[in-house]
């Protein structure tokens, strides 16, 4: 059964689905003409503009609860293992699935907003659901009802809860001897307080703590490379080279191919910024904004911070305190680097990031899985959603089957499918509103 699973999940996210992803976002990148290089200044003025229009909640707290769910062990863990097992090179080739899924990250905000309605309680729907639906027509829907499955699927048994619960449980274990069952149950409790406010409730907490833990990780990592400025162009200089040569087996390194290097470094950073997966224009069409565009524009910076600022600083790390080339692997590998600057304190500190961003991705993914779930069964099932979910949390402690998160891989990357399909089909669209918009803010 796992066999047959972890050959499912290989094909899943194989090169086909790479290819699909990285091409829809240099396809989108040629057609809107570099706008992630060129418009990115104003994207960044934007999110701290004051927000005009309908919606839930601010742009800034769209943003805060998309980098929630985004900004995750993915960041820590996933940077980790793409580098141990394909290489320096492979932080290269997560810049160019970053660069390009900016353009895809935009796009997504666009439609988010685009074609977004209001639910039976009045609060704001939105995501590949919906702009399948109201933007490709009602003979679609069934795509959109694909989306939703696998949307609800990922937030029940997969990045929503098994493995951030995990993750959490895992380095509170390692760091201060806490009880696996014990900590999940308390998450479990926390969780519920906070998801059964609403968006209003995740973005609030969102708003307040995403900034936080970003910054405490930022400014850790920041020091952990200063200190070590002399390899910092050495390093830069391995990375490229690596990307387009197999890098040699060096100490507790086995060595990689040019392949790996690509397929590991593109997997890790579309799995960590998710654009292309559909996730983030769910919380993006909650913003308060009468501007598709704009909306698209903030939404791209997600990206940028995820993996240009998080995943390179990760990386960079592990690269220049060299202990890349060890025995050690996941969240210990990272945490070696940290504490090869700040010892025990540097272990510490990594472990609280670790925790803040698994738990804020709990809180995105809640969000995400019921708006699937509200397309799905209408307001009526969100009580039972929420209370499913919370289970599912409170159940991570005590669950340890490779089969769930082989699962949940293989349903995240069918998540894509509909996604990218709807934003290739829709492109005209996406084309057409943002020089409408620049035409009309020249």
């Amino acid at each position: 059964m796992v066999a047959f699973f972890t050959a499912l999940d290989n094909f899943v996210w194989g090169p086909p689905l790479l290819i699909l992803l990285v091409g829809t976002g240099i396809y989108l990148s040629l057609r809107l003409g570099l706008l992630q290089v060129t418009k990115l200044p104003r994207a960044f003025k934007l999110i701290f503009t004051e927000d005009k229009g309908e919606g839930d909640i601010s742009s800034f707290a769209a943003l805060a609860t998309a980098l929630a769910a985004t900004v995750g062990t993915g960041n820590i863990v996933g940077v980790a293992t793409a580098i141990k097992t394909g290489g320096p090179g492979a932080l290269f080739w997560m810049w160019v699935a970053a660069f390009f899924g900016m353009a895809t990250k935009y796009a997504e905000g666009l439609l988010a907003i685009k074609y977004r309605s209001k639910d039976a309680n009045g609060d704001v729907s939105g995501g590949p659901m919906y702009y399948i639906t109201n933007g490709m027509g009602q003979q679609w829907k069934w795509l959109a009802v694909l989306f939703a499955v696998f949307g609800v699927l990922v937030a029940w048994l997969g990045i929503g809860t098994f493995s951030q619960v995990n993750s959490i449980t895992s380095a509170l274990q390692n760091s201060f001897g806490w009880s696996p069952q014990i900590v999940s149950i308390l998450i479990a409790i926390i969780v519920a307080i906070i998801i059964f406010g609403g968006i209003q409730s995740i973005s609030k907490v969102s708003e307040k703590v995403v900034p936080f833990m970003a910054g405490l990780y930022i400014l850790a990592a920041l020091i952990v490379i200063g200190l070590n400025w002399d390899k910092i162009l050495p390093t830069l200089g391995l990375v490229i080279e690596s990307a387009f040569t197999p890098a040699a087996a060096v100490g507790g390194f086995v060595g990689a191919t040019v392949k790996e290097a690509i397929q590991k470094g593109i997997a890790r950073g579309v799995f960590s910024n998710e654009s292309g997966l559909g996730s983030a224009p769910i919380a993006a069409a909650a913003a308060k904004t009468n501007e598709p565009v704009e909306q698209g524009l903030i939404s791209m910076t997600g990206t940028f911070i995820d993996t240009i600022i998080i995943c390179t600083l990760t990386g960079l790390s592990i690269l220049v305190t060299n202990q890349w080339t060890g025995d050690l692997q996941g969240a210990p590998l990272t945490q070696a680097a940290f504490a090869s600057v700040f010892g025990d304190i540097g272990s510490l500190a990594l472990t609280i990031s670790l925790v803040l961003f698994a738990f804020t991705t709990i809180l995105g993914w809640s969000y995400y899985g019921e708006r699937c779930f509200e397309f799905l069964f209408g307001t009526k099932g969100i009580t039972a959603y929420r209370s499913i979910f919370v289970i599912m949390v409170a159940l991570g402690g005590f669950l340890s089957l490779d089969l769930i998160w082989i699962v949940a891989d293989i349903v995240n990357g069918l998540m894509a499918l509909p996604n990218l399909i709807a934003l290739l089909f829709l492109s005209p669209v996406i084309i057409k509103e943002t020089k409408s918009y620049f035409d009309r803010h020249r």
